[in-house]
């Protein structure tokens, strides 16, 4: 019986040594989570943009490299070893502006936020008056009923100063009339989109990033790829009136919510409206300082 074990042993070091599990520390489910979560944004990334396509035609190549591989074809080899170095250079020129989009969301996600709340030197307040909301909500929706195209951005947290940059100063109270008359066809300011900063009118004839994402639908025009780009890039909200149907559309977050009414959009406004921070004391952990009253809204 001990000879008859032994030869089970035996057996299983010579067969089964592969089976062994092994020693699993708790740095390497850290790993497998950080390496999951990168890998699984890279690929929606290129999904919603145009790598996309251009990661296929990588994909066609690697298997006519692989085929060439198998039945050693020195030639495409060589050719292979000496383009490769080029190759990365050249993607990275190709994608600079999706990566610099990639980092610049990756910057945004407040990662070290909710760990470390450095707290920003905010005021409390409201962005915008309830006044400002209004008038924006009836211009908005005047300009609908005679199709008149719109695009209007309200800033937030971020700063739009890269984009109000490429318009016409103008610094004038937000208004149903002046901006009905902005957007009028055939005047000096009605191409490009308007930046709203507060209860003001920063700039007008502004120009967008376009957004590349597939999924948006292809009767899309550009007023609406710009609107849906920049709040992509920052966490404002963009108000678009569409030419050519007159209805209106909210986009944020890098979502298009398309033929809202009145009350959809006064609610989206009412959201950011309050959405300001206050100026707090510098501390490293959750929590209201004794000195901090709690705020009643």
């Amino acid at each position: 019986m001990e000879h008859f074990f032994e030869q089970i042993g035996v057996f299983g070091d010579k067969y089964l040594s592969w089976l062994s599990i092994p020693n699993i520390m708790p740095t390497d489910i850290i790993e497998i989570c950080i390496i999951s979560f990168l890998v699984y944004h890279l690929l929606v990334w290129i999904k919603n943009t145009k790598a996309w396509a251009l990661l296929k035609g990588i994909l066609v190549i690697l298997v006519f490299v692989l085929i060439a591989a198998i039945f050693n074809m020195t030639t495409i080899l060589w050719i292979v070893t000496k383009v490769f170095g080029v190759a990365i250079t050249a993607a990275v020129v190709v994608f600079q502006p999706e990566l610099r989009r990639a980092l610049e969301q990756l910057g945004k996600r407040n990662l070290f936020s909710a760990l470390f709340p450095f707290d920003s030197n905010r005021v409390a307040g409201e962005l915008f008056s309830d006044r400002t909301m209004n008038e924006i909500v009836k211009a908005s929706y005047e300009m609908g009923k005679v199709k008149t195209g719109a695009l209007i951005v309200m800033e937030q947290m971020d700063s739009l100063i890269e984009y109000e940059r490429t318009g016409i100063m103008l610094d004038s109270i937000v208004s149903n009339q002046i901006l009905i008359n902005i957007f009028e066809h055939n005047t000096p300011l009605h191409d490009g989109a308007v930046i709203v900063r507060g209860d003001r009118i920063i700039s007008a004839t502004c120009y967008l990033p376009l957004s590349d994402n597939m999924e948006l639908s292809k009767d899309l025009g550009t007023r609406h790829r710009a609107g849906v780009g920049i709040s992509e890039l920052t966490d404002s909200l963009t108000i678009i009136v569409s030419e050519e149907t007159g209805r209106v559309s909210v986009a944020i977050g890098g979502e298009l919510y398309r033929n809202v009414d009145a009350d959809f959009l006064r609610d989206k406004l009412q959201m950011i409206q309050h959405k300001v921070m206050e100026e707090k004391k510098f501390r490293l952990w959750k929590g209201r300082p004794k000195d901090e009253k709690k705020d009643n809204q």
